[in-house]
């Protein structure tokens, strides 16, 4: 079944016509009606070439409307309905309606039935039915079958459409009817149509005839053959599968009635196309174009007749008539008698003719008949041109000299002052030309000759004046110095060697007109011109006598602008300069021809010198210290005058160094209640400077100094105890001190009596030999040259190395005892520690015990007292860490 659906799908294949193929269902068993409980199986058939055909499947009943789909091209039924499929690729079919019945006696019948099908209806019965069957077509009997079901149709045609039905009689009591099936004969094939190439052709063309038609998708794999008939003569071998035939050349005798024949291949179903015919053309044969008289002279005034024949010729035929190229007029008349014209003759019939014959199937030319009228020369004209419109010295003049009628050939002479220029002939009328360069010597009277034969004919004179054109001009500059400055008086002066007068000068700055002189016997022209800084390029000018317009060479002009008063800018990385910051000091003029000098000075010191070759400012980088505060300033000098720019003051600013922080007390052992002053001072940096003060970390106030640092006050209580630093801040960044621990001495609740005693007479009579010691163990300590251990406890910014450390603090310090007591938890344990504190004579520095612990500062005296037991014990350390 593959070749059929090719056959469809490429179109027109077998004479039949190109479609688009909607799918078909085909049924098996191939009934339209069955019994209740049977089941038929549908196929659909599609016409496009898929290996796996997905179909979809329609179905319809008493409004009732549902759609599936298969993976295949089949479905089983088994309910009364309208089923419509849809294969893929092709579009929907036709409805079929099936009708399962629950009758007693059904007539089947097949889904289509087609000429010189062999049909089959056959009448089935239930039990209890008797087959004793009779078939009627249209209400009236057809055949009796008796026992038997089938009734045949062996060829189907026309004749046998119409509604059958079937009877048949129930065992108890009285016949029954079938249900009705009305048969409509379908065509296989449409009838052909005869297709021609051509319906005209021309003599001896081929001409091809073909038979289309259409075969029923139901029969699409059918074969025909195809015969094709001249006025009803069989032409060829006769019958052919091919639906073409190819006639290989056309003659008038060939010309007639045509069709075609399309049959099955048993020739049970055939079918005539209409007749068309055909009526082939004979062309013109090339005509032959004759003129009379024969030995005419041909003068003005001459009638001649043109006459343009064909040899043969079986239409009516169309003649025209060409003078060179040009159709003249066209004459219509039959064949045999061909077609003329006449005319006088005038100068302009002389050149070529000749004629064509076309009756409908292409021009036929003849061959070209020339024909030449004399004609003497008429008066010739003489005109003068110039390329350049002007007749100026150098230009390029022609002198045109024609004539309006004259038989060829044709001599023309040219005259300046009745001496010969030169000459030309020409084998046409119209016009001649001679050129020339023009000098002072042309200017005079001209005139030219024509002469075919018949006596010479002169033109009239044409007058020419030469006219000189102006030089190249030549552009001179002059300044009062040998540089042009602004301010100065600039003269331009413009002038043309040679040319006629008047002349006109225009001068030109950047091509921009500055302004126009005219000079009437000819000579120079000047211009002024007050100078400015935008008067610097190039200058040119031009003179012009109104012939053609000459431009000088360009002069370029420099026009120096002095230096304007230069502006010192600062470029920092801040706000606010700072040591160690890169300061870039900017000097720049904002008028002043290139190249510009810069030097750049502090407190009248030249710091250095820059060029800027192209102009623009310049700079000069400066890495800051604390000397670098000051006047500065900067000059700009193009070699006509310097110019200083204003004084621009500049301070640098130190950021503060860490900070010292000091606790002074009014006593030796300070205790609760006494007022503790605590000093904060940063030897280095700018003012104004804010201190804070911290107690453990905690804020206890701040205050702003200029100079001498700041101090805060505070009344002692019991939770004073504890890590104290202070912090310094001008706005470039905070410092802080090193931490100092203060110990606040005091009794617990059962410090009394002995005890309290005991530890004050220790305390005192040890403070001389802790004294000693101390300065003993410090000059050691110094003279050793060790390094103090890192303190855990300071803060990240206590590894700042700008300020001293105590141990490097001068031999002169004198020595001031401070004394803590700790009691951590309220026990009666008692740790006294006597600490050394190092003082300078103008400022007091109260150290951090850790501090010193970690420089080898002694502890003087250490006592360890539980007042729970009777005896206690007195320790002498002289470890540098504390007791806890």
């Amino acid at each position: 079944m593959l070749l059929w659906v090719i056959l469809l799908v490429l179109a027109p294949v077998s004479g039949q016509f190109a479609r688009t193929h909607k799918s078909i269902i085909f049924l098996q068993p191939p009934w339209t009606t069955v019994f209740q409980g049977e089941r038929v199986n549908l196929t659909c058939k599609g016409f496009h070439l898929y290996s796996t055909q997905k179909t979809k499947w329609y179905y319809r009943y008493r409004g009732k409307e549902i759609s599936r789909e298969t993976q295949k091209n089949t479905l089983e039924v088994q309910e009364s309905g309208q089923y419509g499929c849809q294969a893929q690729g092709s579009p929907l079919s036709s409805p079929v309606y099936l009708d399962f019945s629950s009758a007693s006696l059904i007539l089947q019948a097949p889904l289509s039935v087609f000429e010189g099908d062999s049909v089959v209806l056959r009448c089935r019965a239930k039990a209890k039915v008797t087959l004793n069957t009779t078939i009627y077509k249209n209400d009236h009997v057809l055949a009796f079958l008796n026992k038997r079901t089938d009734f045949h149709i062996p060829h189907a045609s026309l004749k046998d459409n119409g509604a059958y039905r079937c009877t048949g009689y129930k065992e108890t009591c009285c016949p029954v009817s079938s249900n009705t099936v009305k048969i409509q004969v379908q065509e296989s094939f449409t009838r052909p149509v005869l297709r021609v190439s051509s319906f005209q052709p021309i003599s001896g063309s081929p001409v091809t005839l073909t038979c289309e038609t259409r075969l029923s998708l139901e029969r699409s794999d059918v074969p025909l053959q195809f015969c094709f008939f001249r006025n009803d003569q069989m032409l060829g071998s006769g019958w052919s599968l091919s639906p073409k035939f190819q006639i290989t050349a056309m003659w008038s005798k060939d010309s007639g009635s045509y069709w075609c024949k399309a049959a099955t291949m048993d020739y049970s179903i055939t079918s005539n196309s209409l007749r068309s015919w055909i009526q082939v053309q004979i062309p013109a044969s090339r005509p032959v174009l004759t003129l009379s008289p024969e030995k005419a002279l041909n003068f003005e005034g001459t009638k001649v007749t043109l006459h343009c024949e064909t040899q043969e010729d079986s239409l009516r035929t169309l003649y025209r008539f060409y003078h060179d190229g040009v159709p003249l007029r066209h004459k219509l008349v039959r064949c045999e008698k061909g077609a003329s014209i006449s005319f006088s003759l005038t100068t302009e019939h002389s050149g070529n003719y000749y004629c064509t014959a076309d009756n409908g199937h292409g021009a036929k030319p003849s061959e070209a008949v020339s024909l030449s009228v004399t004609v003497p020369v008429s008066r010739p004209v003489l005109t003068l041109s110039s390329a350049e419109a002007l007749t100026f010295e150098g230009a390029t003049v022609t002198l045109d000299c024609e004539v309006h009628r004259g038989s060829p050939r044709i001599l023309y002479q040219f005259y300046h002052e009745d001496v010969p220029l030169g000459s030309k002939s020409t084998p046409s009328v119209g016009k001649v030309s001679f050129s020339f360069s023009l000098t002072a010597e042309h200017s005079g009277n001209y005139y030219c000759t024509a002469d075919n034969g018949f006596g010479p004919q002169r033109s009239e004179a044409v007058s020419l004046f030469v006219t000189v054109p102006v030089s190249r001009p030549i552009l001179t500059l002059r300044v009062p110095r040998a540089r042009a400055v602004v301010g100065d008086l600039l003269e331009l002066r413009c002038e043309a060697l040679r040319g006629s007068p008047p002349i006109m000068y225009w001068f030109y700055h950047e091509d921009v007109t500055l302004g126009s002189s005219s000079v009437p016997s000819g000579g120079e022209a000047f211009f002024n011109l007050s100078l400015t800084a935008e008067h610097s390029g190039n200058y040119s000018c031009e003179a012009n006598n109104g012939l053609v317009a000459q431009h000088s060479d360009t002069i370029s002009l420099s026009v120096i602008v002095p230096v304007s008063r230069p502006i010192l800018t600062f470029r920092a990385p801040r706000a606010q300069a700072v040591v160690g910051d890169l300061l870039e000091l900017h000097c720049e003029a904002l008028r002043g021809s290139s190249p510009i000098l810069y030097g750049f000075y502090h407190e009248d010191v030249t710091l250095g010198k820059i060029s800027a070759p192209s102009g623009g400012g310049a700079s000069f980088n400066l890495s800051l210290t604390t000397e670098h505060s000051g006047i500065y300033s900067c000059e700009a000098d193009n070699g006509l005058e310097a110019q200083r720019s204003e004084m621009v003051t500049l301070k640098v600013a130190v950021p503060v160094s860490r900070p010292v922080l000091t606790l002074r007390a009014p006593r030796a052992q300070v205790a609760v209640g006494d007022l503790l002053e605590l000093h904060c001072e940063a030897l280095r940096g700018s003012p104004l400077i804010l201190y804070r003060f911290y107690h453990e970390d905690v804020t206890l106030g701040n205050s702003s100094a200029l100079s001498g640092g700041a101090f805060f006050n505070l009344s002692l209580t019991a939770e004073h105890s504890g890590n104290y630093c202070c912090e310094a801040d001008n706005g470039l960044g905070a410092q802080r001190s090193e931490t100092v621990t203060l110990y606040i001495t005091g009794l617990t609740a059962n410090r009394s009596g002995p005890v309290a005693t005991g530890v004050t007479g220790g305390l005192l009579s040890l403070a001389g030999l802790a004294a000693g010691a101390l300065l003993v163990y410090g000059w050691l300590s110094r003279k050793a040259g060790r390094e103090p251990a890192s303190d855990p406890c300071r803060s990240p910014s206590d590894s700042d190395s700008q300020e001293p450390t105590y141990h490097n603090v001068p031999a002169w310090e004198e020595l001031q005892p401070v004394y803590s007591n700790v009691n951590p938890r309220g026990e009666n344990v008692v740790y006294s520690e006597v600490r050394i504190i190092r003082e300078k004579k103008k400022r007091a520095v109260a150290s951090d015990p850790r501090h010193l612990r970690n420089k080898g500062s002694p502890i003087i005296y250490s006592e360890v007292k539980v007042a729970s037991t009777p005896a206690s014990r007195s320790l002498f350390l002289a470890s540098s860490a504390p007791h806890r």
